[in-house]
């Protein structure tokens, strides 16, 4: 199994940027998520897509700035991060669960994690 991630950056604040993630040899999972974590804290749920129904959870942290889609067809999960804050700046990571979970430790998977910087 590959997650493969791209579209990190540095983006100055309020500004925009869509991050990818493909995955290959996946033939089992309920729902993908996107988790961060920034330098000296610990990793972060962000939100996650349900991959049949298309159910979508966010933390509140991200609510309203931040969307998931997916791409079933090509195997694809997106994070749309509008409205970026110095607070985003994180390394971002794609993930997949056979479970309904906002939990780190739920995931089994996960991509190599781009970096994504909020200048102020």
């Amino acid at each position: 199994v590959q997650l493969i991630e791209s579209g990190g950056g540095l983006v100055q604040a309020g500004g925009s940027l869509k991050l990818s993630c493909v995955a290959s040899g996946l033939f089992t999972r309920y729902a993908m998520g996107w988790f961060r974590q920034a330098n000296g804290k610990e990793r972060e749920f962000v939100a996650a897509i349900g991959w049949s129904d298309s159910r979508t959870f966010y933390a509140d942290s991200v609510k309203g700035r931040f969307t998931i889609s997916k791409d079933n067809d090509n195997d694809t999960v997106y994070l749309q991060m509008d409205g970026l804050k110095p607070e985003d700046t994180a390394v971002y990571y794609c993930a997949s669960t056979t479970v309904e979970s906002t939990q780190y430790k739920g995931y089994d998977y996960w991509g190599q994690g781009p970096q994504v910087t909020v200048s102020s």
